[in-house]
């Protein structure tokens, strides 16, 4: 039978940073992914923005992780050459009844240490962005936009540099605890003995935390919530910063982001839902027009087309608080050199090196 110091289920950027981080520690790191490349799931169908750590708790896991997790990010694309850049997003008051939200969501963002916000008036909203229409705005200087396929292929040549490894079309089966070890069975019959499992599976982490025998292991409820993206059919939406109106329940509104190469988007929106499926419904460009307008009313009608979906693993529901990152190690579970995360959704990917440290820390306390 095989062994190998730590096996990391998923390829995902999150994945990634946590083996490439165990890896530079002198550990003996395999990452098994079941798809036919590093980073097509969740970490390609987001809106690649660098988040500032604005509206999560105080004092939560994703408050704590965004802040830190962003100022990594920064460094590590420069250090590295992976394409990104500082744009700015302005979170947009509708209404002048919207005001006192704004002014709860600034307070929120200084709570966690984002200390670069700054609430504008009108006059300055229209000096900066024009098309807005707006009764006021929240500034973000911090917030930017990354090459997330850049950066995922940078983090896996960094863990294959350090000697680790990434087995593609590889899928993990099955596990059992027993003692101080867990031993796995992949796809293709294969049994690796590990001294730790890291599930970062993404949507299917609930699958994977399910298979391992020999254990209790508390595991949440899963919800899949569906985010869905339109594109204008022609030209480009007059806008130099990312647009946002305030937060709705489950996401953070029907946004404006654009990426590296100059295409503006519009989404994601929220769809709760059952299954897995990335197909996006062209009838809910309404809905889509009826956000949009509220924050720029000369978007032209009937000139949105669908681009990609992405579906979020979230261990909250429809109406429910959105609940933190869930990083499941030993002190939680009791079996040693396991960690089991769930709901790894947005700020995920600002937040991946610093949830690789967090992962760390969750093994070396045990």
């Amino acid at each position: 039978m095989e062994r190998v110091d730590c096996l990391v289920v998923g390829a995902g950027v999150v994945g990634l940073a946590i083996a490439r981080r165990l890896a530079q520690s002198g550990l003996e790191v395999v990452v098994v992914e079941a798809a036919d490349d590093v980073g097509t799931g969740t970490s390609a169908r987001n809106s690649e923005v660098i988040h500032a750590g604005i509206h999560y708790p105080a004092g939560s896991r994703k408050a704590r992780l965004c802040v830190r997790g962003r100022e990594l990010l920064y460094r590590y694309c420069a250090d590295r050459d992976v394409p990104y850049r500082r744009v700015g997003k302005l979170i947009v008051a509708a209404t002048p009844d919207q005001i006192p939200a704004l002014d709860g969501v600034r307070r929120r963002g200084v709570d966690n240490g984002v200390h670069d916000l700054r609430q504008i008036d009108v006059a300055e909203l229209r000096d900066l962005e024009p098309a807005v229409s707006g009764a006021g705005a929240l500034l973000s200087g911090s917030t930017g936009i990354v090459d997330s396929a850049g950066l995922v292929h940078a983090l896996r040549r960094d863990l294959e540099d350090a000697g680790g490894a990434v087995a593609l079309r590889t899928r993990f089966l099955r596990g059992s605890v027993a003692g101080f070890r867990i031993t796995v069975e992949l796809s293709g019959t294969q049994q690796v003995s590990c001294g730790m499992v890291i599930n970062s599976a993404g949507l299917g982490a609930w699958d994977v935390a399910r298979s391992l025998s020999g254990a209790q292991l508390p595991i949440p409820p899963r919800y899949l919530a569906k985010g869905n993206y339109f594109r204008l059919e022609s030209g480009r939406a007059p806008f130099s910063h990312l647009v946002y109106p305030l937060p709705v329940d489950g996401g953070l509104g029907v946004h404006y982001t654009l990426d590296l190469g100059g295409t503006g988007r519009f989404g994601p929106d929220v769809e709760w839902t059952d299954a897995v499926d990335y197909v996006v419904d062209d009838t809910r460009a309404r809905a889509f027009e009826d956000a949009i307008i509220r924050y720029w009313p000369a978007l032209p009608r009937d000139s949105l087309t669908p681009d990609y979906a992405g579906v979020r693993p979230k261990i909250s529901g429809p109406g429910e608080p959105t609940a933190d990152f869930l990083v499941q190690g030993p002190r939680t579970h009791g079996v040693e050199g396991l960690v089991n995360l769930f709901g790894i959704e947005s700020p995920g990917l600002t937040s991946c090196l610093a949830l690789a440290d967090d992962v760390a820390d969750e093994l070396t306390a045990s």
